[in-house]
């Protein structure tokens, strides 16, 4: 794990390359969101109410800034497409899942300005002019936005990034909560597909635990919940890093967790929602 140095504040500001929001200037929160499995767009159940809910309380953003664990990279990239197409980044599911379309805008303005920001930081990294949006962005937006009426900025999660990288990468942006824009990363916060049982009742202990045990870290000692990989036997929960990484993004930008929607599915598949300010 590299090294966990103090939050870094930038000068970034937005305020000229927004739209006005029409409301009174609101902090945002951060965001995690497990986003489980491809069908959460097309599904009604519990995490879905609860991402609906998230979208009818919030101020509405002026912009979404999103990680998604399905765009890994060799170098952080940043998604200035004006016109994102909906990417069906998946196979084998129902016919009806691959005729959603999730029309969002894109900003590529925004992103030249974050990319910009970030250099100055000494955080390389290249604007992506040609990225599609991929299930992670629009599969969770498709609930809380559904009139995919505010613009999005992607970012990628680079293959050499950590726990720690990616909370530094939060803590760069975390200033643009201030204006209304909502950052947010899109993962799951357990994930072994391996252990998944398909439309099962029962509830994978292991993963429960861990999740338990990641929040309690979160709550009252960030640089162990950074140091995630403590955890005993924490392959059998996430094999790989890419799911989990995005929460420690949002932890960046807010740091003081709150449980928006707790829920297991599929057995071994945690669906939970974090709020951080």
């Amino acid at each position: 794990m590299s090294e966990l140095k103090p939050r870094a504040r930038s000068a970034l500001s937005v305020a000229n390359l927004l739209q006005p929001s029409g409301a009174a200037a609101s902090t945002l929160p951060a965001l995690f969101i497990s986003h489980g499995a491809p069908t959460l767009a097309i599904e009604q159940s519990a995490t879905t109410h609860a991402l609906a809910r998230i979208g009818q309380n919030l101020p509405k953003p002026r912009a979404i800034i999103i990680m998604s664990a399905h765009w890994l990279s060799t170098k952080l990239e940043i998604s200035s497409n004006p016109k994102p197409k909906t990417w069906h980044d998946f196979a084998g599911f129902a016919p009806e899942l691959y005729d959603v379309d999730y029309p969002a805008d894109g900003h590529p303005e925004l992103a030249e300005h974050i990319a910009a920001a970030l250099d100055t930081l000494g955080i390389q990294c290249r604007i992506n002019p040609l990225r599609a949006s991929d299930h992670g962005v629009w599969a969770p937006l498709r609930h809380m936005y559904p009139d995919a009426d505010v613009p999005i900025v992607q970012l990628s999660l680079p293959k050499y990034y950590d726990s720690v990288a990616c909370y530094q990468l939060g803590a760069c942006l975390a200033a643009l909560r201030d204006e209304q824009v909502l950052l947010v990363g899109s993962g799951s916060i357990t994930h072994n597909l391996r252990a998944l049982r398909w439309d099962a009742s029962s509830i994978d202990d292991h993963a429960k635990a861990f999740k338990h045990w990641l929040l309690a870290q979160m709550k009252s000692d960030i640089p162990a919940a950074l140091d995630w990989q403590q955890y005993p036997k924490y392959r059998d929960v996430h094999p790989s890093d890419e799911h989990l990484l995005p929460l420690f993004f949002a932890l960046g930008a807010g740091q003081r967790v709150s449980v928006v929607h707790e829920a297991m599915t599929h057995h071994s598949l945690g669906m939970d929602i974090y709020r951080f300010d």
